[in-house]
């Protein structure tokens, strides 16, 4: 189906706002430009609900403090735990951008959210968000009691880049025997680098661009072999077996598309559950969009559910091994 008249609605107001395609402009000005529509953007998520408590805290890393945000829902212990990392290409966002979406999937889910405010690139370029990421799902775990949280009950997220951010802390937690995560919500990741699938052509300009993904990228990567690194390329992992289950989400008119659900398929061949889900006539951004598009907030509500059924699952296999 074409796109959706709601998001058509919203890319004709971007367009009549004058703003320009970020690859015309440098870091400072695309920032700029963010920030000058930052309250617009926010508003499409809806009214920001209320939940039981919001803290903010900074993690002590190597190389920067990392600020986290987290949300609770209930004063009630051992609660499961979404780690969240946002979109905007991993030069752009920041707490405040997906703070309404965490409060709604915090409520929906009866989850703690933590937020996750990694550096930017480029100023912190590849890997270093990877590795902030990493170290956020490490401070979770070992401050479990601390936050009121179930260390057996540790699901990873985000959208866009910070979906990325996400297929990689999965990776690495793997990898390094890391924290054991019990699920991973995948909101239209960015998982390779050499995209060239035809989702790419086929709405380029929706929203974003063949163009802007490539300034992205370029800001991202330190240089171009590193996209060939599964840490920020996962689709070129060799092995995903191992890894916790997913829920991927997919926009039909967006340009990743394709690589998202060739990830989703790609995790389904190594034997990992995984639920893939197309929202047609949605638009790339669309699961920050749930006040204004109709889809946001159906998709907003489908993940809730699937992180409730991810954490019940975890509960039972936790029992199961005791």
């Amino acid at each position: 189906m074409p796109l959706h008249p709601q998001c058509k609605a919203i890319i004709d107001g971007i367009a009549a706002s004058g703003a320009r395609p970020i690859h015309e402009l440098s870091v400072s000005e695309a920032r700029a430009q963010f920030a000058a529509g930052a309250e617009a953007r926010i508003a499409l998520a809806g009214p920001a609900q209320e939940v039981a408590r919001i803290e903010n805290r900074l993690i002590n890393g190597p190389v920067r403090s990392t600020p986290i945000r987290v949300y609770w829902p209930s004063d009630e212990k051992d609660l499961p735990v979404l780690v969240y990392f946002h979109g905007g290409g991993w030069v752009l966002g920041g707490l405040e951008l997906v703070d309404r979406p965490c409060r709604a999937l915090a409520n929906a889910a009866q989850c703690i959210v933590v937020s996750v405010d990694y550096g930017l690139a480029p100023e912190h370029k590849f890997p270093q968000p990877a590795e902030e990421a990493y170290q956020a799902v490490e401070y979770v775990t070992s401050h479990a009691q601390n936050l009121g949280a179930d260390p057996n009950r540790i699901a990873i997220g985000g959208d866009s880049a910070g979906a990325n951010l996400a297929t990689v802390v999965t990776l690495m937690s793997r990898d390094r025997n890391g924290p054991p995560l019990a699920f991973q919500l995948l909101a239209y990741p960015a998982t390779d680098y050499d995209d060239d699938r035809p989702s790419l052509r086929e709405h380029d300009g929706i929203f974003i661009s063949v163009a802007g993904l490539r300034w992205f990228w370029g800001n991202y990567l330190g240089r171009p072999e590193d996209g060939q690194n599964p840490y920020a390329s996962p689709l070129k992992a060799e092995r995903l077996q191992g890894l916790p289950s997913a829920m991927v989400i997919t926009a039909e008119c967006d340009p990743l598309r394709d690589q998202g659900e060739a990830y989703a398929h790609k995790l389904a061949e190594a034997g990992v559950a995984v639920t893939l889900k197309r929202y047609d006539g949605a638009m790339h951004a669309f699961f920050l969009m749930a006040g204004a598009i109709d889809a946001g907030k159906a998709a907003v509500a489908d993940a809730a559910e699937a992180l409730r059924n991810a954490f019940e699952d975890a509960s039972a296999r936790a029992a199961k091994a005791t």
